[in-house]
């Protein structure tokens, strides 16, 4: 869940020169974000139809996020875990012209700091001779498809473990049941009306007169507070949004983006950076090895889906991020206990030091795969 700060910052990539007024699609320029706690500076409020790339830098003290909303508040893209000091890239695929919206979210709390971003021109389609592009789409989507399936699946047995009283078993099936959405959290993140809050926000995260609900609700209930009085009802709304979820992906107007795919892969290892690592996300249970290893499929999935575009066009970097990968598959196999993990209360500082020091490694090098992708 995102709306978390750490003091773990991931390396930063290099700012690009400020952009002119209108940002031409498929241009190397970028449009300038300088954020601070209070404040979010977009060099530019037009683009023309197509790829814009967005620089972000964080002059603040808190950790930001930047996001490019839609119609409907639905995430175009997203970049997080921006730290004090450091610049990320955001390359967003806006192919239809209209009014869009941009935000800083200091702290990564709140609707943000908001501006218009108007995009003008004729729809346009990603050119792609050989298919690839379109391999990629529909490669993520069924994956997308299959991991939804099995969450609503093993979630219809969680709920049922739950209703009927039966806490050891709800506990043994918390943990795999969110892999399935931690998989997927980009996804859920780019639904509006705060679907991804009402399935998996946090404690810590909820605001004054608002209804928590979701995961980490019932995580309390099962291992702190006992079942409630609501704990059935909670169950139920759980079930619904997922529902919301999976119809929402199977919707005939939804489609994916292989450019917002690629940078889907690194927003699931900043999941990691930001709520894994401390041991924030999963509090009560300590299941976070779970998580963790999710986020890390997920992005994996991501990753293979543009394969084929990464091997072509930058096979040097495809090789460095494979053996990233492995090294970190390799650092987690070593808390593996049977089928799942040793609670993440049992891993000493040290141990968790270097886990995110590969995580750094990884994100260095898969932050770039969404450049390649989109042909920069």
């Amino acid at each position: 869940m995102r709306r978390s700060t750490i003091a773990l910052a991931l390396l930063a990539l290099t700012p690009l020169a400020l952009a002119a007024c209108t940002s031409k699609a498929g241009s190397s320029d970028a449009i300038a974000v300088t954020a601070t706690d209070t404040t979010c500076d977009v060099a530019a409020h037009t683009a023309e139809t197509g790829n814009t790339t967005f620089e972000i830098t964080n002059n603040g003290s808190k950790v930001t996020e930047f996001y490019v909303y839609g119609d409907g508040d639905r995430v175009m893209g997203e970049v997080e875990n921006v730290g004090p000091g450091l610049t990320r890239r955001l390359i967003v695929n806006l192919a239809s012209a209209g009014t869009y919206h941009t935000a800083c979210k200091p702290g990564m709390v709140g609707d943000g700091i908001r501006a218009e971003f108007t995009v003008t021109g004729d729809s346009t389609t990603p050119t792609d001779e050989t298919g690839q592009l379109a391999d990629a789409a529909a490669n993520y989507k069924r994956y997308v498809t299959g991991q939804v399936a099995a969450l609503q699946e093993t979630a219809a047995g969680f709920v049922a473990a739950i209703k009927a009283g039966d806490i050891e078993a709800a506990k043994a099936q918390y943990p795999t049941t969110r892999t399935y959405y931690e998989r997927i959290e980009p996804i859920a993140e780019s639904f509006p009306d705060d679907l991804d809050p009402r399935l998996d926000l946090r404690e810590v995260d909820v605001e004054p007169g608002q209804r928590w609900t979701g995961f980490h609700r019932l995580e309390k209930d099962l291992w702190v507070s006992g079942l409630q009085p609501d704990t059935n009802a909670m169950a139920d709304q759980l079930l619904t949004d997922l529902k919301e979820l999976s119809d929402g992906i199977g919707a005939d107007d939804f489609t994916v983006d292989p450019i917002q795919v690629a940078g889907g892969a690194q927003t699931l290892l900043d999941e990691i950076s930001r709520t894994k690592i401390t041991g924030e996300e999963d509090i009560f249970s300590g299941t976070d090895l779970w998580d963790f290893q999710a986020n890390v499929d997920g992005s994996q999935a991501a990753i293979a889906s543009v394969r084929p575009i990464l091997d072509e066009r930058n096979p040097a970097l495809a090789a460095r991020v494979d053996q990233r990968f492995a090294e970190l598959d390799a650092a987690l196999a070593q808390y593996r206990l049977g089928d799942g993990f040793v609670l993440y209360g049992t891993v000493t500082e040290p141990q968790r030091q270097a886990l995110s020091h590969q995580i750094d490694a990884l994100s260095a090098e898969v932050s770039q795969v969404q450049g390649v992708v989109a042909g920069q």
